[in-house]
């Protein structure tokens, strides 16, 4: 009898000395063998996956003026038509919903023909600003590395394409800016390394520091105030 008391009270002070996990601010975790479960990650970072594009599908279905050329120099769009002859009401909101596209020709044909327009549309861009926010906004969003370098890209020839285009895009801010704030510190620490990727210019806290400084100098007057709002870390390059 005796020996059973003892085996209880030493399986006790095992059971009181074992650590149990725990999540954080529960009653449990205010035991005194329990271990705090760190939190799961956010996955502010992490890759979402990308949505079948309405660009892909009108590429696949030949309805694109447009087609693949080749020369000494590389890849180009061979247009069938003038550029300045497109309906850009049509045609740039679906060339700015490819960007989310990653595989060839689909990637090519959106990234180049989306600087053709770009090039090419003067006046005709600005009335279209408005239908190109959500696919800029998808694009960012899927937060692919190399969609997200393309679409800054984009973004920086957008604000310079015609007059006002800057200005216009001050309003949407809102909904493109936050994934700057996130990605704005992802910098590549080489050391004494070569960083080939500032090369290429797909840094993307380069890229991202380059738009907003671009957005700040076409914006206009109200431009730093709403994209210090976005980007507390901001810092403006016209008032410093």
């Amino acid at each position: 009898m005796v020996f059973e008391t003892s085996k209880a009270t030493e399986t006790c002070s095992n059971i009181k000395g074992k650590k149990t996990d725990s999540e954080g601010f529960t009653v449990k975790a205010m035991m005194k063998n329990s271990i705090v479960r760190a939190p799961p990650a956010a996955g502010a970072f992490k890759e979402r996956p990308a949505k079948p594009t309405a660009f892909r599908k009108f590429c696949e279905r030949g309805d694109f003026p447009i087609a693949l050329e080749h020369d000494t120099k590389g890849n180009k769009i061979a247009w069938k038509i003038e550029i300045e002859k497109l309906d850009y009401h049509h045609y740039l909101p679906l060339f700015f919903d490819g960007l989310c596209e990653t595989t060839h020709p689909y990637e090519f044909f959106a990234r180049q023909g989306v600087h053709d327009m770009l090039e090419h549309g003067g006046p005709k861009i600005l009335p279209v600003i408005p239908q190109l926010i959500i696919p800029i906004k998808n694009a960012l969003n899927i937060r692919n590395r190399q969609v997200i370098c393309t679409t800054l890209k984009v973004l920086q020839h957008l604000v310079v394409s015609a007059d006002m285009v800057g200005e216009a895009l001050v309003p949407y801010y809102r909904q493109i800016l936050p994934i700057f704030n996130i990605f704005k510190n992802v910098n590549t620490n080489s050391g004494d390394g070569i960083d080939y990727s500032q090369q290429k210019r797909e840094n993307i806290g380069d890229l991202i520091q380059e738009t907003l400084e671009a957005f700040e100098r076409h914006g206009g007057e109200d431009a730093f105030i709403n994209i210090k709002y976005m980007v507390p870390t901001y810092e403006s390059c016209l008032l410093n």
